[in-house]
């Protein structure tokens, strides 16, 4: 059966507390709820930003609209002035005067239906202009957010570090010089178990499954040798008596 001295056997428990406690320290620093809130800003970062490209290529566009609308508005302007003046002048024949009233009644309509045009994409712009500015305004309100919870996740996991450093330094004063094969075992043991592998025996209970004990497995426990090696019937992991 492997031995390994009681010394060595209790301090075991100072290592697997060592570890443990930097496993949960882990965990900890893996789940902290500053990385689940980054997760989520940066959806809603994302979503914004397709919003954001959307929204200007409909602003370009509108302008663009707006302008051509203007254009069209001045050109008829342009030509009812012409019609106008031509008209006012009272220069030829009675014929050509009122077909140029005729023709100014035309484009007295036309630009007024292009008049409309041009206030329906204005208005569209100006909608548009404003959803971009919604946009780039939450935008910016969610990267000062993002910044904020990066520097508290980053504070958080400096404290957890520092935290694990002390426990690695506890954990090598308690390992140094341990029994070889004690700790080999305990290694493996803990690989294979969640992170526990050393637990002490309680009440006749195993600390590490949290399982009692069979009357006859514990009496052959409790009447091994006390540098003897044991472990758990019910879980496999070793079993430090008298801790």
């Amino acid at each position: 059966m492997a031995t390994a001295p009681v010394a060595d056997q209790r301090r075991l428990l100072d290592v697997q507390d060592a570890d443990l406690r930097a496993q949960q320290l882990r965990h900890k620093r893996d789940t902290l709820p500053q990385l689940a809130q980054l997760e989520e800003l940066a959806a809603r970062l994302a979503d914004l930003h397709e919003e954001r490209i959307a929204r200007t290529a409909e602003v370009g566009d509108l302008k663009r609209a707006v302008t051509k609308a203007e254009d069209d508005v001045q050109s008829v302007r342009a030509r009812e002035e012409r019609d106008q003046q031509r008209l006012n002048s009272g220069a030829g024949s009675a014929k050509d005067l009122q077909a140029l009233q005729g023709e100014l009644e035309v484009l007295a309509k036309r630009r007024s239906d292009l008049e409309d045009v041009e206030l329906e994409a204005m208005e569209r712009l100006e909608a548009a202009e404003a959803t971009l500015a919604s946009a780039t305004e939450q935008t910016e309100a969610l990267e000062t957010q993002v910044a904020e919870v990066t520097a508290d996740r980053d504070a958080a996991v400096r404290e957890i570090d520092e935290q694990l450093v002390a426990i690695h330094d506890e954990r090598g004063t308690a390992a140094r010089d341990l029994d070889a094969a004690l700790l080999a075992l305990y290694d493996k043991l803990r690989e294979q178990h969640g992170g526990v592998g050393a637990a002490s025996l309680v009440g006749g209970a195993c600390q590490g499954c949290h399982m009692t004990l069979n009357a006859g497995d514990l009496a052959a426990i409790l009447n091994a040798p006390a540098d003897q090696i044991v472990r758990c019937e019910e879980c496999g992991r070793i079993l430090v008596r008298g801790a």
